[in-house]
């Protein structure tokens, strides 16, 4: 049996933790949207820590066999978006995060307590 939403969520924001992600944060969006169920945002410090933040998610979920179904982005242009259909992991380096602003223009999903303590004092 598959893992849940929020169990893939949260394997992803370890995953991110894992690497020193910057300002973890998990959206549910479960009531609002059709499209996918959480966004796992999280900032990183450099291009090279973006690249690593984004394959270290994609070995953790392979891991568990869960399949990403689509990369977008590049480091280089300050995001990577991972797709796996009922998680959407956003990748940003501070500038561009700030800019698209996900968890304004999602104001109204509620955000999720997960292994991101450790990660938010960063």
């Amino acid at each position: 049996m598959g893992r849940s939403a929020a169990e893939l969520a949260r394997l992803a924001a370890e995953g991110l933790d894992d690497r020193k992600g910057r300002r973890i944060v998990a959206l549910d969006l479960t009531d609002l949207t059709l499209v996918t169920d959480y966004f796992v945002i999280c900032s990183g410090t450099s291009h090279t820590h973006m690249q690593g933040l984004a394959d270290r998610v994609e070995e953790k979920l392979e891991l568990e066999g869960v399949r990403l179904l689509h990369r977008e982005g590049t480091d280089k242009a300050g995001w990577v978006l991972l797709d796996y259909g009922d998680i959407v992991v956003h990748i940003f380096d501070e500038d561009s995060r700030e800019f698209y602003n996900l968890e304004r223009l999602w104001g109204d999903a509620k955000t999720v307590e997960m292994l991101v303590a450790q990660a938010a004092s960063r």
